[in-house]
């Protein structure tokens, strides 16, 4: 039979063992525990867990909850309990969280990045979801997955998920702005923006969402893009996810370049923005400069300030370049371009130019009509009774008018 051999085996085996042993010393043997850093694989399964329990904390209001899933991190337990604040003063609704992929290996602390699938909307305010993937890390230890960091990576940080954040909610506008920014003077100039767009844009029914991250940084965060590339603009009107057909669109403002504004700039850049809510900017298929001509002829036309001011830098173009034989073309419209401001004016002046032949309700038709599909030369003929060379002969002449 083999149990008593294999018996026999084992009792010489430790017999041997208790005989050659070193001595034994005065401190007592103590098993080593395992730690953190003893994980040698990532866990999705556990990093899934993770997040719907962070799902199940914002949508319950419960910070306890939240910071207990950084497992005891100070930085990284704060940021989940903003989240749960934010997510309650703004009404996050329909919020998920999925675990895609991770990003890169297990670390020696025990930790990785992955990219993470977020769903969330404004409730009350953004008609359908917004989506985008954010990057969360992950910290695996013995006790299970906790939550190490959130955003960055080269993925987009929705503002909302971007670190603390005040609130501000009414009927027909929502403010979500970075805590040490001047939240009330954003609801002020919002509220402002409303009338100026309604005067012609007059189907809009008002629903803001104005977004206000703490820097050039973050809005280029939550937008997804380069270092640098809105380091010229002031605000941008988008969706704060991947856009698709009726998708949210909020403004969201850069407080780098907003600052420093006067207070008739900041209402102008506002109302201008809220033109791009008003019309579906984002999804027009007019050409770049007649959505962006029409959302200054809407923010200017009730402004007082003087057009050495609204046209000074198309003023200073025209005297080194001369007049231009063509509108602005697309391209011309690149963010980082060294006379942006001039392209923006010289747009503008061209819908003035529209509105003077036919008013601004005219003008507003006409808009709407080549934003869903119309041709353009034929929406000129059939709004205005120009050709587009009447319309371009018009604008080059009311830019040579320009005082210099």
């Amino acid at each position: 039979m083999a149990g008593p051999s294999l018996f026999l085996l084992v009792f010489v085996a430790v017999l041997t063992w208790a005989v050659t042993r070193p001595a034994p010393s005065d401190e007592p043997y103590v098993v080593p525990v395992p730690t953190a850093s003893a994980v040698t694989s990532i866990d999705p399964a556990g990093a899934a867990e993770a997040l719907q329990q962070l799902v199940s904390a914002i949508g319950a209001g419960d910070r306890v909850a939240a910071r207990a899933l950084a497992g005891g991190e100070e930085t990284t337990a704060a940021r989940l309990a903003d989240l749960v604040d934010v997510a309650e003063a703004a009404r996050i609704d329909g919020l998920t969280l999925r675990y895609v992929d991770g990003d890169g290996a297990l670390t020696a602390d025990g930790t990785w990045a992955a990219t993470v699938d977020a769903t969330w909307a404004y409730a009350g305010f953004d008609p359908q979801p917004t989506s985008t993937e954010v990057s969360v890390r992950f910290a695996a230890s013995q006790d299970g997955v906790f939550v190490a960091g959130w955003g960055g990576g080269g993925l987009r940080t929705p503002v909302w998920m971007s670190g603390p954040m005040q609130v501000s909610r009414s009927a027909d506008l929502l403010v979500v702005a970075a805590a040490d920014t001047d939240l009330a003077a954003y609801v002020r100039l919002a509220h402002s923006a409303v009338p100026t767009v309604s005067s012609v844009v007059t189907s809009w029914r008002p629903r803001l969402v104005v977004e206000v991250p703490v820097d050039g940084a973050a809005l280029e965060a939550a937008l997804g893009t380069e270092p640098g590339y809105y380091a010229q603009i002031a605000a941008v009107t988008g969706a704060g996810g991947t856009f698709v057909e009726g998708a949210p669109i909020h403004i969201l403002v850069n407080t780098d370049v907003f600052a420093g504004l006067g207070r008739a700039g900041r209402e102008v850049v506002l109302a201008h923005e809220a033109t791009h809510v008003a019309t579906a900017a984002p999804s027009s298929k007019a050409p770049t400069w007649l959505i962006e001509g029409f959302a200054d002829y809407v923010a200017l036309r009730t402004t007082r300030l003087q057009l050495t001011q609204t046209a000074g830098q198309v003023a200073e173009q025209l005297r080194v370049g001369g007049l231009p034989e063509a509108l602005p073309a697309s391209a011309d419209f690149d963010t980082r371009g060294l006379h942006l401001g001039a392209v923006y004016e010289a747009s503008w002046l061209a819908c003035v130019v529209l509105a003077e032949r036919a008013g601004p309700l005219r003008l507003s038709a006409f808009y709407d009509a080549v934003s869903t599909g119309d041709d353009l030369s034929k929406a000129i003929v059939r709004y205005f009774d120009w050709s587009h060379q009447d319309l371009i002969s018009a604008w080059q002449d009311r830019l040579a008018r320009l005082p210099r």
